[in-house]
């Protein structure tokens, strides 16, 4: 039953170095499990947060489903993310060190039809280590431009 879900935040492995990844499940209502399964979300300007000491996924864009009627939900609400205990404590004592963030890396489906999402602590780049990640894009694309020819 597993689908090819392509949802993920490309902006995060450019903006962030990701230290640390984990697979959060997601509290979803009927018809927003539907539209993942669709493919309409976008996370690219999502984060998490703590709050009341459970940990949310916010602003995260979950498009209405077409045939939801007025059981629909809303589509920018705070959504809880499902992890063990060990695990919110010890990214709620990394994020309250300074510099340290949580950000959603990528939304899929598992074998049981759960959506997840890939989370990662990340820590801010510099513009000089973005400079970097594009030279090593770069790099990399033009050793496949030579290696096809």
């Amino acid at each position: 039953m597993s689908t090819d879900l392509n949802i993920r935040n490309k902006k995060a492995y450019f903006e962030f170095h990701i230290l640390e990844e984990f697979t959060a499940g997601v509290q979803l209502l009927g018809t927003e499990i539907k539209s993942i399964r669709d493919g309409k979300a976008n996370i690219n300007d999502s984060f998490c947060a703590f709050l009341n000491k459970q940990l949310y996924i916010r602003n995260m864009h979950i498009a209405e489903y077409s045939h939801g009627s007025f059981y629909n939900h809303e589509a920018k609400r705070d959504r809880i993310l499902l992890l063990n205990k060990k695990e919110l404590a010890k990214l709620k004592a990394k994020t309250e060190e300074k510099g340290f963030t949580i950000i959603p890396l990528k939304i899929f489906v598992n074998n049981r039809g759960f959506a997840k999402v890939l989370i990662g602590l990340a820590q801010g780049k510099k513009i000089y280590d973005k400079r970097e990640t594009l030279k090593d894009r770069d790099s990399k694309i033009e050793m496949d431009r030579a290696m096809k020819r």
